[in-house]
């Protein structure tokens, strides 16, 4: 039976669906919390409220097989990979209501009175959002259609940020604290970003023990123990750029946005991360767009590129030959033995998905002696990407930090380290002639078997302390 409520307010709510997901690799608005899509409840909810429902996204196809609540239209963004702003603004466009509610459409628990006691708020307004501690809320707040001058400025001016044009605007800010009389809990304030976000979304839902997944499940036992153990997972993932194919990649269906802009970085395709526009990831098609002011090289328009999870990866654009072009790493970074073990020991701790399917390599950033950063993939140079991508996105300087991996160090490796500016690599494994010719031209100590308490240092070993000079 349906929600009875009372008559819907004058607002077209634009849930905004562009599907940029850099925490959770996946389209995460379509994702399932009490046997409904993400964004399904989002629709229903604001539905009970306003007198219209769009939902403005990157990619409509997205949606077709999704049962949507009668009435909903779905707008692609004017320009794509402009992020919320951009949907925001082509909600405003095509408003059929003077007011528009932009919300994401990843906030589970939205409550209808909380946007009705939004709306109460407006006071001559042009803008009404909520404000806590931690700032506004600006994907859960009333726009009036006059701001579509001030965002479509902002946009010109290359920002995508929706809190860019307030200051131009008359805001009435609301307290969330005031708002604990329709929402005591502020759950209306929840958004799910990571994985750990949802599994506490779907632990807190009063069916999450009777949601039941529709994909397949294997299990395997291990004879002697029946142990269950999970199995590696690999997909074909499809990396466009500016809408050009650039590689299908066989990849662990995770950390996909870091993996695409981390294999497009090292590869020379993208530069600049003030030029990136967005990422959008397409689960279901194993496709993820990336935007970029920087222009895609012609040749790559005409050629088809498949790239496995092997150990001979099938292709890489790298070659020897852009080693040459590599400016020379310089650093003065020194580091003992025993802190390269304690290093290798966190990144072996982190990986909780090795210990759950086996089959899969361990890469890591660490940097002032801690792993910031570790991903895996059953690809060793996916995982390096994965690493290198969530680098380059939080723009985290490399240079004083050391890049570690369970798989072996091959030239195109070292090549990838080299232009992430990394002086130290560091393997559980080995490392091949090609990888240590490569780390002697371009000033990166390699080295290999860390493990048992030994290793092996290839190239620019004054880098490495042995852990009796360090205590001397």
């Amino acid at each position: 039976m349906g929600r009875q409520v009372a008559s819907r307010i004058p607002v077209t709510a634009a849930v905004l669906a562009g599907g940029r997901s850099l925490r959770m690799g996946i389209d995460k608005t379509l994702l399932s919390v009490e046997g409904e899509p993400l964004v399904v409840r989002v629709t229903e909810s604001v539905g009970d409220v306003c007198a219209h429902t769009v939902i403005v996204t990157n990619r409509p196809e997205a949606l077709e097989e999704i049962d949507l609540p009668a009435g909903v239209r779905v707008l692609q963004d004017t320009v794509a990979y402009q992020g919320p702003l951009g949907g925001l603004a082509t909600a405003l466009e095509q408003s059929e209501d003077e007011w528009v509610l932009a919300v994401a459409a990843d906030m589970p628990w939205l409550r209808p009175e909380l946007v009705r006691a939004l709306w109460d708020a407006r006071d001559g307004a042009q803008v009404v959002i909520p404000v806590s501690s931690k700032g506004a809320e600006p994907l859960l707040a009333l726009y009036h259609v006059s701001c579509l001058p001030a965002a479509r400025a902002v946009l010109e001016s290359g920002r995508r940020r929706l809190i860019a044009m307030l200051p131009s605007l008359k805001v009435v800010e609301v307290p969330v604290e005031s708002l604990r009389d329709v929402d005591p809990e502020l759950r209306s304030l929840v958004n799910v970003n990571t994985p750990e976000e949802l599994a506490d979304v779907r632990a807190n839902s009063p069916i999450s023990a009777r949601e039941e997944s529709s994909a397949v499940r294997l299990s395997v036992i291990e004879v002697g123990t029946r142990r269950t153990r999970g199995m590696p997972s690999e997909r074909p993932v499809t990396v466009m750029l500016n809408d050009v194919e650039i590689a299908t990649i066989q990849a662990t269906p995770a950390d996909l946005e870091e993996m695409a802009v981390g294999f497009l970085m090292s590869e020379g395709l993208i530069t600049r991360r003030d030029a990136l526009g967005a990422v959008d990831v397409d689960h279901k098609r194993g496709h993820v767009y990336v935007a970029s002011e920087e222009s895609v090289p012609e040749d790559f328009r005409y050629r088809e590129r498949y790239v496995t999870a092997g150990c001979g990866k099938g292709i890489t654009f790298a070659s020897v030959a852009h080693a040459s072009g590599i400016e020379p790493v310089v650093s003065d970074m020194t580091i003992s033995s025993r802190t390269l073990y304690g290093l290798m020991g966190q990144m072996a701790r982190l990986a909780t998905a090795y210990r759950d399917t086996g089959g899969m390599q361990s890469c890591a950033l660490a940097c002032d002696g801690v792993v910031t950063i570790m991903r895996e993939d059953v690809g060793r140079h996916n995982a390096l990407d994965k690493v290198l991508g969530r680098a380059w996105l939080d723009g985290t300087d490399t240079t004083g930090c050391v890049l570690l991996t369970t798989g072996r160090v091959s030239y195109e490796m070292a090549v990838k380290a080299a232009k992430a500016r990394i002086p130290v690599v560091v393997s559980r494994t080995a490392v091949t002639d090609l990888a240590a010719d490569i780390g002697a031209r371009v000033g990166i100590s390699i080295v290999g078997y860390a493990r048992g308490g030994k290793l092996v240092v290839y190239t620019h070993p004054e880098r490495i302390i042995d852990e009796e000079d360090e205590d001397s």
